[in-house]
This record gives structure tokens, C-alpha cells and sequence, in this order.
């Protein structure tokens, strides 16, 4: 990674001396009295910053920057307080967020009796035919298995005994499985004798069955679209509700830029008219999905489109390729430890893969495909690499990612450097899936190739980091921890799982700042606190560069900043 970042003291020169000789040229606010860590090439502190027109105009110490102040200048005091770059969710899924907030919420839920509970309490609210949904449930988190489990999952019995009028469906916290009770799959026709019939549908998929060959009501990658596409659309209204709701939930917790993964056109419209009426608030950098061919053929035609006003910007392609490791449907290069001769699945054919890469170039796109298990990611690369040398021309400043790229083949690692190729990672998904994963992959693969974020950027790659929400909050507090403690978020193990693997708090911190700006092509405007850069900031209540590694969860976001306006304060 070759990022153009403006040396720190020709810039502070170069304000100052502006400054100094045109006095109207006065800052609009000073940030002064905290601790502020620019996350440049240098990784410098400094003690104020000084912003006009949404733009950083000076940093340096408290006495050069308040000699700055105009009469109309606010003067911030940070009071001790953290203030970094605007940190940047590199990899998530924004009205997933607010639709979480909507509709059953999942994610803590500890037992499979939790979760029937939940939706007999949303039954009794519902009129007879109405559908119940959620998300977040995950079955290897429940802290006590069901009686009853086929391969790994619950079935539906419970659920369907207290749901008998209102179809239910549910999907797994990762996205890549789905659970629906009896009422929903006799809407959707699935039942012991259609099985066999409906295999053809969800090639890439599994509907789960017990040994009578019953379905179980868990359904895995393409199966869950049987029932989900009858569940009802939701309205424009819902929808607005919504994206109000997740953009909230992001300036709470301190995000000012966000990579939303894999959305259509309908989500590019509402975006832009929420600007354009001044409710959007954060920074979006949008994949556009690549299931829909269509929607591909359209964006070619009009090329990229890079927003002047840096808000919404959408010049990349999401692929799906393998599904998740907790319904096993993580693409291996060998058995899963847990479940013999299963090695999960592709999700998409890799022809589209070698397809889609070879156009974006053309078109000036990035791709951005998920992969999670060692196959994928091998798979992936080899059509990437394959691509670069197609057209060479075109792939000197290409930017393609991975996202996840969670367990990979050693021979592997090193290409990510060499190839240019970004690992969009997030390090919460290590503290809540290592303790179960080993189960999945065994003990040398987790060690040879899991999380393995030094391993990586020794390669030469960088990580920009995020939390895949909803599958995890949106919350960057607990993925940082993650991120240079490599514990669970109870504090376990002690010293960390594979801890040679940590991240510094230096690489954590530019994980979710220069490095999320890098891999959006946005590094020259954002992502660091330098002159000349937008004024983007996150302001913490403790030093979480600084502060003993066990109170790092307990920090929280004090103000939320961007481009130099104050979207949210905390109240004390």
C-alpha cells in the first residue's frame, strides 16, 4: 500500500503561515485540551486542531493553534478526552441495522428456549396469517444446547408448537442460514415429499432434514430464499424508518463513514434523496450487489459514481462466493473437523467470479467478493491474479478486496501483499467465533491460517476493519479490543488466542481510520487528522491508545464529528 499522505510538518508550515497573513482566514472551531492521535504515516499526537469550512486547517500545540482564534471562533474543550480520525465500518450492512431494531432482535439471546420465548411474546401481539421475523440468532453462542439437534442446528418443533397460525422466519446472525417454523414451510411448500423436488432451487444450499427425512426448519445459503421470498416486502415507509434508525445507531457509536456491502438501486435512490433533504449524516461507500446482472450491465454503462461531496459514492462490486463458518457453509480445502466429508460450498460459480472481475477493470470498479473458508478465498485470488494479468493495464491501482478472508491456506497468505489484494477483515468476528471455530477447522488450521492479521500485514496488505453488522453490533469499541487483545469479550483466554497474531493499538487504530479510507479510494481526503483533510472526528471519554487493555470495553463515544459538525454528543 502506497498511501499519498501529506508530511505533518510542511502542512502545519504551510496553514500557519496562510494564517498568520490573512487574519479573516480565522478557524471556525479549535478542538484543544485531549489527546488527539492523527493516525498519519506517523502515527503523530498533537495537541489541537483548528477547522474552517468542514476542513482541517491546522494542527499542533495549544499555544500555535489558539493563537489562531478569531472573534467568532468556538474553542472546543475536549477535557481530557480522545479524539482520533472518524472511524470508518469498512464492511457492514446499514438497513440490516435499522431493520434489526424492527423486528426481533436475536443477537443475545442465549438458548434455543430464549428465542421460542421471544416469538410466542411477538405471536400474542400479531393477528392470526401476520409473519414473524428476526435476525441474530446463532446456535453456537446459545451457552446450553436443545435436546434435539441435526447437524449442528435446532429443529423446529418448540417454535412451531407456540406459532401455529403466523408463519415465522428467522435468519442467522451471519446472514447464511435461515430458521422457519411448520406454517411458513407449508406456505412455501417444503415438506419430506417436495425435498427432493426443490434441490434444483437451492444448488449452493441445503435445506436441513432429519434422518426420516423431514425438513428440520433450518435452511442454509440459497435454501432460505424458499421461504424468504414470501415473506411480505416491506413498505417505503419501513424502510425510511429504518435507515434513520441505523444512521443513528453509526453516529452514536462514533462511525462517520461506513462501506455498506452489497445493496441495489433502491437503496442508492433512498440515499440519495436522504441527502438531499440533509437527514443522511454519515459518509457511504456502496457495493453494488452482484446478483443482479442487470443492476451490473447498468452501472457499466454509466461508470462510477464518485461524489463530489464525498457522502455517497459507489464504485465497487459485493460478490458472494461461500457461506459462513457457524452453518458450515465456509468453502474448505478439506473436511470440516466436526462434520466428515462435508467441505461447505461455493455460493456463486467462480466463472462469475472471472467474469465480473475482468469487467470491472474495464469499467474503473473494484470487486469486493466475500470469502470465508481457505477455498474460496484460493478460488478468488487465482480468478483476481488471473484478471491482473489479462489486463495489466488496467489493474496498477485496482484496490480489489476480500471481505472476511477469515481462514486461509498459509501458501495464500503472502498473496494478498504481493497481489495488491485488501483483506476487509473484522476483528470482532475472532473474539465471537474462536472459541467455537477450532471445532469447525481443528487446531493446526486455526493456528496455520486463521485471523491471522500480522501474517497479513507483514505481507504487505492492509486491513481495514469493521463488524459485519447486524451480525455483530456496529459498536468499533468491541472489535478493537478484539483486535489487540485477541480475547473473547469476558476477557478470554488469558493472553489472547494465537497471540503473536495481535494487532499494536498504532494498526488497530489505522484499521478503522486510513486503512477503511485506503481501501474506499478516499485516503487524500480522509481517514487521518491532517491539513487539508475533512474534519472527521471521533471523540472517545478514554484513551483507548493508552489505557490498561482490560477497561478498553468500557470506553465510550463522547461526540461523533463530521465534516467539522457535531452529529452526536454523549450526555453525561
Amino acid at each position: 500500500m502506497k498511501l499519498n499522505l501529506k508530511p505533518f510538518c510542511i502542512g502545519l508550515l504551510i496553514a500557519l503561515t496562510a494564517l498568520s497573513c490573512n487574519p479573516k482566514n480565522a478557524p471556525d472551531v479549535i478542538y484543544t485540551n485531549g489527546h488527539i492521535y492523527t493516525s498519519d504515516i506517523n502515527n503523530t499526537k498533537v495537541e489541537a486542531v483548528a477547522v474552517k469550512d468542514g476542513m482541517i486547517l491546522a494542527i499542533g500545540n495549544t499555544a500555535e493553534i489558539v493563537g489562531l482564534k478569531g472573534k467568532n471562533t468556538q474553542v472546543i474543550d475536549l477535557a481530557g478526552k480522545t479524539m482520533t480520525p472518524g472511524f470508518i465500518e469498512s464492511h457492514g450492512h446499514l438497513m440490516g441495522i435499522g431493520y434489526n431494531k424492527l423486528e426481533l432482535d436475536l443477537m443475545y439471546v442465549k438458548t434455543y428456549d430464549e428465542l421460542v420465548e421471544k416469538v410466542a411474546e411477538a405471536v400474542q401481539k400479531a393477528k392470526p396469517g401476520d409473519w414473524i421475523t428476526g435476525r441474530g440468532w446463532h446456535q453456537d453462542k446459545w451457552i446450553e444446547r436443545p435436546d434435539n439437534m441435526v447437524k449442528g442446528f435446532q429443529t423446529h418443533d418448540k417454535l412451531s408448537a407456540i406459532s401455529p397460525d403466523n408463519p415465522v422466519y428467522l435468519r442467522h446472525a451471519s446472514g447464511h442460514a435461515s430458521f422457519a417454523n411448520e406454517k411458513a414451510m407449508q406456505l412455501a411448500g417444503v415438506n419430506r415429499l417436495s425435498i427432493e423436488q426443490l434441490s434444483s432451487e437451492v444448488e449452493g444450499g441445503e435445506i436441513i432434514k432429519d434422518d426420516l427425512g423431514n425438513p428440520t426448519g433450518v435452511f442454509t445459503e440459497r435454501a432460505s430464499g424458499l421461504v424468504g421470498r414470501l415473506v411480505p416486502r416491506d413498505t417505503d415507509e419501513k424502510a425510511d424508518q429504518a435507515l434513520e434508525l441505523a444512521i443513528q445507531e453509526n453516529l452514536e457509536k462514533g462511525i462517520t463513514s461506513f462501506h455498506d456491502a452489497g445493496s441495489g438501486q433502491s437503496f442508492i435512490d433512498r440515499l440519495e434523496r436522504f441527502k438531499a433533504e440533509g437527514k443522511l449524516g454519515i459518509r457511504m461507500y456502496v457495493m453494488l450487489t452482484g446478483g443482479s446482472s442487470q443492476l451490473l450491465e447498468r452501472w457499466y454503462e454509466r461508470g462510477p459514481m464518485i461524489d463530489p461531496d464525498h457522502f455517497i459514492t459507489v464504485r465497487s462490486i459485493k460478490l458472494n462466493c461461500d457461506g459462513a463458518l457457524g452453518p458450515r457453509g465456509a468453502w474448505l480445502l478439506e473436511d470440516y473437523t466436526d462434520r466428515a466429508g462435508h467441505r461447505g460450498h461455493e455460493t456463486l460459480p467462480m466463472e462469475v467470479v472471472t467474469k465480473v472481475s475482468e469487467e470491472a477493470l474495464q469499467h474503473g470498479f473494484q470487486v469486493c467478493s466475500h470469502a470465508i473458508g481457505d477455498r474460496a478465498n484460493r478460488e478468488i485470488l487465482d480468478r483476481y491474479e488471473a484478471a491482473f494479468k489479462k489486463y495489466p493495464e488496467l489493474a496498477n491501482d485496482h484496490r480489489f478486496r476480500i471481505e472476511h478472508a477469515q481462514h486461509l491456506s498459509a501458501a495464500d497468505i503472502p498473496r494478498f501483499g504481493e497481489l495488491g489484494v485488501i483483506p476487509a477483515m473484522q476483528a470482532i468476528h475472532m473474539s465471537s467465533d474462536r472459541p467455537w471455530a477450532i471445532d469447525r477447522l481443528g487446531k493446526a488450521r486455526i493456528e496455520e491460517g486463521a485471523y491471522v492479521w500480522q501474517d497479513l500485514l507483514a505481507s504487505g496488505a492492509i486491513i481495514p476493519n469493521g463488524t459485519d453488522a447486524p451480525v455483530e453490533p456496529v459498536d468499533p469499541i468491541p472489535s478493537f479490543y478484539a483486535s489487540v487483545s485477541r480475547k473473547t469479550l469476558v476477557g478470554l483466554p488469558e493472553g489472547g488466542f494465537e497471540p503473536k497474531q495481535k494487532m499494536t493499538r498504532e494498526q488497530a487504530l489505522k484499521s478503522y481510520t486510513i486503512f477503511g479510507a485506503y481501501s474506499e479510494f478516499e485516503e487524500d481526503f480522509k481517514g487521518s487528522i491532517e491539513v487539508g483533510k475533512v474534519a472527521d472526528f471521533t471523540v472517545f471519554n478514554k484513551d483507548i491508545m493508552t489505557i490498561p487493555e482490560d477497561e478498553i470495553l468500557s470506553t465510550k463515544v463522547a461526540m461523533t464529528i463530521v465534516g467539522g459538525k457535531t452529529l452526536y454528543e454523549a450526555k453525561d
